[in-house]
């Protein structure tokens, strides 16, 4: 399989087959500056995918809608781009993306287009369309700009890194290039079965592998993002009712919860049986029920009231045409739009506006979804570090493996449990009858790697000398509830205090979290002491396991607390209790 680069025109994630599809250059561009030429186009595209073995891939921006149904109200043009632009291709290359540079690429300051208040008087002016019967539901977006320089193809790797696309896409036509880490469906065809998997409903994340299946349990059970998605579901099986074979419409799942790297989704599947061509499908379905509101005709012609710019191919759809009646289309979100001539980078954001909205919430909202434009995600691994002795084996052993599956869940690593067992017991084998400090590894794709080192002797009784970080650590920042090897922030605190042993970090609220390499337990009126996770830590194997035996206690600490304290201590699996000294 052969490397991506920015060489191809266009780059397409196909779901289906869970590979990349890369087309190098069209030996013909087909695009539609005025609206009455969209259908035509689409018609003329579908005729040479149809009859010689073509492949077409592109877009068709949100401002096309008119084309299709004259009653639908946008902008009257897309900005710069067309309204419509499909390459036609011999065929596609198997792909695999290379990892991002991410010192390729600059963005100036961000900037939206509204400020907060303008934001707040649209979601009132929605509010009182609501009231008025208008409208149950408008999805209302915004505009994010930025300069840009250096390469926009990294920038694309970028954005499909920080969010696994399921539905991703770049495609570059010159001017401008297209850079979507969409994970939204619109719309596959495959033969006559036609299937939409539209999103409504969003929650943030949770840090650790707990908190995130509780995140996810109610935005399952949800009233408010239930009733919001089948708004969408109603509305989209009306629209597949239009071209579909009579009584062939039909939900397969509805209300399912889906877990990406930084937000849960709400989707539903909806299926029909339809022989239309691909034109009259655009014609039903276009643009997505998700990205406009509830009911579409009206609330398009609100949208065009409320937003102050196009949304060009953000909300619109990109995707690939091939041959044996098959297609696959995203809902173009998460999409950036590079302007080459004006160094600007565009992304859209936004979200459904319905009556018990609050525009703080909302706005809270869209700079989330916002932050995959930033991001900046490089590879890491999971980490355990064991303690190995020759009368006990590995010490915590089942701590530490249900600690790294449920990492490995949190970031969808494919990790397997029973062979890491296996594989640790195995090289425990080869050990000389001593302690020793093991480090085991694993990579997103399961590959595990074991390094053993004999333990350095060390004395618990000679306190170790701590300082305090010079700076907070965000107790939102998830990377601190789990143990991998994307330590910067550890590392950058030692740096700090070079003339300590270790360095005790702290929270926004100022409460004491941990050491660098350590859980910290304090003794307070006689009593032990460790801070909550909650406070921003890993939970350590030998604080879970002193806390289950009752040997200490949870309770927020702060930093003025250490001056009070009878005694401080740094434990962990590997050296369980030592003492430490605040110098």
């Amino acid at each position: 399989m052969a490397q991506a680069s920015g060489k191809h025109q266009v780059v397409l994630r196909d779901h289906k087959e869970q590979c990349w599809l890369g087309f190098e250059r069209a030996f013909e561009s087909v695009f539609a500056k005025e609206l009455t030429d969209v259908v035509p186009a689409l018609e003329y595209i579908q005729a040479q995918v149809d009859t010689k073995g073509y492949y077409a891939a592109g877009f068709i921006c949100y401002e096309a809608a008119g084309a299709f149904d004259s009653a639908l109200k946008t902008h009257p043009a897309p900005g710069e781009l067309p309204f419509f632009w499909f390459g036609l291709y011999r065929g596609p290359e198997l792909l695999e993306l290379p990892a991002p540079n991410y010192n390729a690429y600059q963005f100036g300051d961000i900037q939206p287009s509204i400020s907060g208040s303008e934001y707040h008087r649209a979601i009132q002016a929605i509010k009182e369309h609501i009231y008025a019967g208008n409208t149950y539901q408008v999805n209302y977006t915004i505009r994010f700009y930025a300069q840009f320089s250096g390469d926009p193809w990294q920038l694309f790797l970028a954005m499909v890194r920080a969010q696994s696309s399921g539905y991703g896409a770049w495609i570059d036509i010159g001017s401008h290039q297209i850079c979507s880490a969409s994970p939204e469906l619109f719309f596959k065809m495959e033969g006559d079965q036609l299937t939409c998997k539209p999103m409504k409903g969003t929650v943030k994340r949770g840090r650790t592998a707990q908190e995130d299946r509780g995140i996810a349990e109610w935005l399952r059970k949800s009233e408010k993002n239930r009733a919001e998605n089948l708004m969408i579901v109603d509305m989209i099986r009306n629209d597949l009712g239009r071209i579909a074979e009579f009584g062939s419409v039909s939900v397969p799942a509805l209300f399912e919860v889906e877990r990406h790297p930084t937000l849960w989704q709400m989707t539903s599947t909806i299926t029909a049986k339809c022989k239309k061509p691909i034109h009259e499908i655009f014609g039903a379905l276009f643009p997505c029920a998700s990205i406009t509101g509830a009911p579409k005709i009206r609330t398009s012609q609100i949208i065009a009231e409320l937003e102050s710019h196009p949304r060009g191919i953000y909300t619109g759809a990109i995707g690939f045409i091939a041959p044996g009646r098959r297609a696959q289309f995203n809902v173009a979100i998460r999409t950036a739009v590079v302007d080459c001539t004006a160094a600007v980078v565009e992304y859209g954001s936004g979200g459904g506006i319905v009556w018990d909205s609050g525009s703080a919430d909302e706005y809270r909202e869209v700079l989330l979804k916002a932050r995959v434009l930033t991001e900046k995600i490089a590879d890491f691994d999971l980490l355990e570090t064991l303690l190995w002795t020759p009368e006990e084996g590995f010490f915590l052993l089942d701590l530490h493996l249900k600690r790294l599956a449920d990492s490995a869940q949190y970031f969808d690593y494919a990790v397997n449990i029973r062979e890491a067992r296996e594989r640790l017991l195995q090289a425990s084998t080869s050990y000389e009858l001593t302690p020793h400090r093991i480090r085991l590894l694993a990579k997103s794709d399961g590959k595990l790697d074991i390094i053993s080192e004999p333990l350095l002797v060390s004395n618990p009784e000679q306190p170790l000398r701590v300082k305090l970080a010079a700076t907070p650590v965000n107790s939102m920042d998830p990377f601190l509830y789990h143990k991998t090897t994307r330590r910067e922030l550890y590392e950058a605190a030692r740096r700090s205090c070079p003339d300590c042993d270790d360095v005790l970090l702290w929270n926004e609220r100022g409460e004491v979290t941990e050491s660098t390499i350590a859980n910290i337990v304090v003794n307070m009126n006689g009593r032990l002491y460790t801070p909550p996770v909650s406070s921003g830590l890993l939970a350590g194997t030998f604080r879970e396991w002193l806390l289950e035996q009752g040997k200490i206690q949870e309770r927020a600490i702060l930093i003025s607390d250490l001056k009070h304290c009878i005694a401080i201590y740094l434990i962990n699996s590997v050296r369980k209790w030592q003492k430490a000294r605040l110098v």
